[in-house]
């Protein structure tokens, strides 16, 4: 059964009434109902056009986050060949919220790096819904390290809405296992590729995407905090949100203008969720064409190059 945003209210009317019909042929084979679930369908995918054509920050917020959206596991299953996790930060624990470990893509072995959010209540509770604790950004930094020796590319992927903030991370030293692993990211003499397949939330995300090139679904985000969390701060009101997303700049189409994204990568009409293989594949697209780009670069060249990108980005933030 799929599932529908709250601005898909009319969408989903349309779609159930087309399937209702259906159902009811299957029931009583004698119905002829071909013409008017047609007719819906058609009706439907006008709507759809009409909804994805003008999607505001908040609702692209709303599609980063739909459940039925590809997650980090399935990138890694599709895309990758030889998956070999390796577990743990070597110092507390296995932080089941990050993906890690050895792979190869087209062929290539690299290190694959990635926040599973989870696909039903249990793997969900299991992988923490995608927010890391500090031992999962260890383990982060660990892999950058053993890519960094071994002279493998990495590859991350990237989709929470943030680090973990309870008290057990806290007293771990959450903030100190991000900045560690943002500055790995910055050390590493080898190409680092990231992509933002959902949602890019906080240092969370930076510890992951502080890359030589970041590329972003259609209608993923990215952004310092969530447009509620910035709405708490700023106006003590949780449901300016709409607000918040307009302010905070972060869709895929505005942080191309700003040069933090590299490459928007288009999603199937109506988002991730409705197209899951054509996503995946458009994904592994993106990823061979940035990772051919670096792929002859200097180790030394490459952390230069990494630097001067962040710099000048402050710079340019100081601009606006």
């Amino acid at each position: 059964m799929r599932n529908y945003l709250e601005f898909e209210k009319g969408l989903a009317e349309i779609e159930g009434k087309a399937e209702e019909l259906r159902a009811m042929a299957r029931q009583n084979p004698e119905m002829d109902v071909d013409s008017e679930a047609a007719a819906l369908d058609a009706k439907a995918e006008v709507l759809l056009a009409e909804l994805y054509a003008g999607l505001t920050p908040w609702r692209k917020c709303q599609v980063a986050r739909h459940p039925d959206r590809p997650h980090c596991k399935d990138y890694i299953e599709a895309l990758f060949q030889e998956y070999t996790p390796l577990a743990g930060d070597r110092n507390f624990a296995d932080d089941h919220a990050i993906m890690g470990g050895l792979a190869r893509f087209n062929d290539r072995p690299v290190v694959v790096i990635g926040h599973e959010k989870g696909h039903d209540t249990n793997s969900r509770i299991e992988r923490n819904f995608g927010m890391a604790r500090p031992e999962g950004y260890r383990k982060a930094t660990r892999l950058m390290d053993l890519a960094d020796r071994f002279k493998l590319p990495v590859i991350t992927i990237v989709d929470t809405q943030g680090a973990y903030p309870g008290k057990g991370a806290e007293e771990r030293g959450q903030s100190e296992a991000i900045a560690r692993a943002t500055e790995k990211c910055l050390q590493i003499g080898v190409p680092l590729i990231a992509v933002i397949i959902g949602e890019g939330g906080s240092g969370g995300a930076v510890a992951f995407a502080a890359a030589d090139k970041l590329a972003m679904l259609e209608h993923s985000v990215y952004s310092v905090i969530s447009p509620e969390g910035c709405a708490a701060i700023l106006w003590k009101d949780s449901e300016k949100m709409r607000e918040a997303a307009e302010a905070l700049r972060l869709t895929a189409q505005d942080l191309e203008k700003l040069s933090v994204a590299d490459l928007v990568i288009p999603e199937p009409m109506g988002g991730a969720h409705r197209a899951r293989e054509d996503t995946i594949k458009s994904v592994g697209d993106a990823i061979e064409e940035l990772l051919t780009g670096l792929e002859n670069e200097d180790g030394a060249a490459l952390i230069a190059a990494r630097r001067k990108r962040f710099l000048d980005l402050g710079r340019s933030a100081i601009s606006l």
